[in-house]
């Protein structure tokens, strides 16, 4: 992927949308509190993220062109 020939790795794009994604859900379990359940709540951010992110990985991996 390229933005003006400039060449950005598509999971660089992947972390973003993922960041944004998992800032979504956190606020979610904020306001629920679930957080009261979690021991280490950066742990669990952590875990949302990479979970998130490979769901994102695995949505748009079929979408990106190979080079």
């Amino acid at each position: 992927m390229d933005i003006h020939g400039v060449f950005v790795s598509p999971l660089l794009v992947w972390g973003v949308i993922a960041f944004l994604i998992s800032m979504a859900v956190r606020w979610v379990l904020r306001l629920v509190g679930a957080y009261r359940m979690v021991w280490h709540r950066p742990l669990f951010d952590l875990a949302v993220y990479v979970i998130v992110l490979g769901g994102v990985a695995a949505l748009f991996a079929h979408h990106t062109p190979l080079p």
